[in-house]
């Protein structure tokens, strides 16, 4: 099973100074934008995205179907069949992706540590 790219989602105060933190550790804006209150900013295969009330905390992110530039993929593991492997694991989801259908979606799940990961499909 293979869940995606990988980036970080953190939950950030105040956008631009987020912004200007993370352009002095060499990333730059790769998507997203200051209007829509988030960013998803990169450094080489690195990913984080930076999320101004959105959300609470912070989340371990995998997207299905992308490489680390958002390209598609030409195969890729669906969120629905991952959800399937993640509940014949026995892991409890805390938001299930509906099974009927197809194409974007995403589950929410927690580690053993509390700490809580979001596969998010957006094709």
């Amino acid at each position: 099973m293979t869940l995606g790219a990988f980036s970080i989602s953190l939950s950030v105060k105040d956008l631009k100074i987020s912004k200007e933190f993370y352009e002095g550790l060499g990333f730059a804006v790769f998507a997203g934008g200051l209007e829509q209150n988030y960013l998803i900013m990169k450094q080489g295969t690195s990913l984080i995205g930076l999320f101004e009330g959105m959300f609470e905390g912070n989340l371990l992110t995998f997207n299905p179907g992308w490489d680390t530039n958002a390209q598609p993929l030409p195969e890729f593991d669906d969120v629905r069949d991952i959800q399937k492997h993640m509940q014949a694991q026995g892991i409890s989801l805390e938001r299930e992706v509906d099974t009927s259908t197809s194409g974007p979606g995403s589950i929410v799940f927690k580690d053993p540590d509390g700490n809580i990961i979001l596969v998010d499909q957006h094709r």
